[in-house]
């Protein structure tokens, strides 16, 4: 099938180079031509495991870019617009983007073939798809939707860092909208056998994308409650509690002798010093505000995102309570991506606990293994060093903070065992085990 793709972002272009592999033929467009021109060199403008191998196998064959949306258009059967939806400071996602590019669409659908359908793969509250964004495409297009062309939703699963991997091997491939976009749909992933298919309307499709999430975000600030609880009562082990939890056959499935305690939803359940990235902070958001908006108040949500956003400052009063007066003390905080394997910083716990020792005087530099020092400028005060190389990053440090859960911080405790003076270590992620290093606390202990 010819299939368009409108945006080149994670979604975009992990959505267009893995239907190429599945043997659609695919145009990824987009308005920044530098960015066009780097993907048709097989160059990937983000980092994502397995994104080089299937551009360097796709391009100029199954897949290219373009900034031409409405020769793309007309020559697809299938428009996806993977546009970005960032939220305003009232919680309500921003559709503009997604508003100018399906206008966009819908003026060039009219000389696409009859049936052309066009598809909402970027994240929107329900009622978005068969709301704003028909009446903007009927609009454009002067069609009618429906019949002359088709509207669906199919809100995208991917977990950035493993993204190619999520998208090519998924668990579920959910979408919904009118007749025709349904048929489509159905033709387009008909590759993926056995995979569990949800065909619904465009608002189920869109608030099953939106439940997943901020179920998610539940567990996480579910688990940093019961730390917070734990270590106000004294003497309990959040860790050792999740652990017993996680046992639960409802968490980790049928017991086949080989169980992985941190598997599936269980992974969810763990204290720390918080979630981040572009989607959970957003939809939770997004969620409540729409609560409001209808009159249903989304009082659990509100409460999740409350408990999120206490935590970068309870890491930084661990913190305190080991170390006393900050002032002066040099502070290695380690992470500045929201999750390892990524190294998207958006929303990550790492700029607030920045900001906390900033204020409280601390000298700090930042590692990580994949960001960059360019993401620390803007911060107040004196500002951040970035050290590159860990072993220096850690020497001299009174105190080490574990942002990201990176496998390149497993070595810790070996590198800290070599210093005159180990630094207390305050683990944000509960990754090293307590006795692996000469100080040690963490969130939830």
């Amino acid at each position: 099938m010819r299939v368009c793709v409108v945006g080149s972002g994670y979604v975009g272009l992990v959505t267009g180079v893995g239907l190429a592999e599945l043997g659609h033929d695919v145009t990824c467009v987009d308005i920044d031509a530098r960015k066009v021109r780097a993907i048709n060199e097989g160059r990937p403008p983000i980092s994502e495991a397995g994104l080089d191998e299937l551009l360097e196998r796709h391009v100029g064959a199954g897949f290219r870019a373009t900034t031409d949306l409405a020769g793309a258009v007309a020559a697809s059967r299938v428009t996806f617009v993977c546009v970005g939806t960032p939220s305003r400071p009232d919680g309500i996602i921003d559709t503009s983007f997604v508003e100018e590019a399906v206008a966009q669409v819908g003026a060039a659908v009219s000389a696409a073939d009859r049936g052309h359908c066009v598809i909402v793969k970027s994240t929107v509250v329900p009622g978005t798809t068969d709301g704003i964004v028909t009446d903007v495409l009927t609009r454009a297009s002067a069609l009618q939707a429906g019949v002359d062309f088709g509207v669906g939703a199919n809100p995208e699963f991917l977990t950035e860092g493993q993204a190619v991997e999520d998208f090519l091997r998924p668990d579920r491939i959910v979408f919904g909208g009118d007749e025709l976009a349904v048929a489509a749909l159905r033709e387009l992933y008909v590759g993926f056998v056995g995979v569990p298919v949800v065909a619904t309307n465009a608002r189920t499709a869109e608030m099953i994308k939106y439940t997943s999430n901020a179920m998610l975000a539940t567990a996480i600030s579910f688990a940093n409650e019961i730390a917070n609880l734990g270590s106000a009562i004294g003497r309990i082990d959040s860790v050792e509690v999740m652990r017993g939890v996680h046992l639960s056959r409802y968490l980790t499935g049928p017991d086949t002798g080989t169980r992985t305690i941190r598997a599936g939803l269980a992974a969810f359940f763990e204290a720390g010093c918080g979630y981040g990235g572009s989607c959970l902070p957003k939809h939770v958001a997004a969620l409540a505000a729409r609560g409001r908006e209808a009159g249903s108040p989304m009082r659990v949500l509100e409460a999740v995102a409350a408990v999120n956003a206490d935590q970068p400052a309870r890491l930084v009063e661990s913190l305190r309570l080991e170390l006393g007066e900050l002032r002066g003390r040099r502070v290695a905080v380690l992470g500045l991506a929201f999750k390892p394997d990524t190294d998207d910083v958006r929303c990550s716990p790492a700029f607030p606990v920045l900001e906390l020792l900033l204020a409280a005087g601390a000298d700090v530099v930042a590692h990580d293994p994949v960001v960059g020092a360019e993401v620390l400028e803007g911060l107040p005060g004196a500002g951040v060093t970035h050290v590159g190389e860990l072993t220096a990053a850690v020497k001299g440090a009174a105190a080490v903070v574990i942002v990201t859960r990176w496998a390149e911080y497993g070595a810790l405790p070996e590198i800290l065992a070599e210093l005159d003076t180990p630094p207390v270590v305050v683990d944000g992620r509960r990754m090293l085990e307590p006795s692996s290093v000469a100080r040690y606390t963490g969130i939830g202990r």
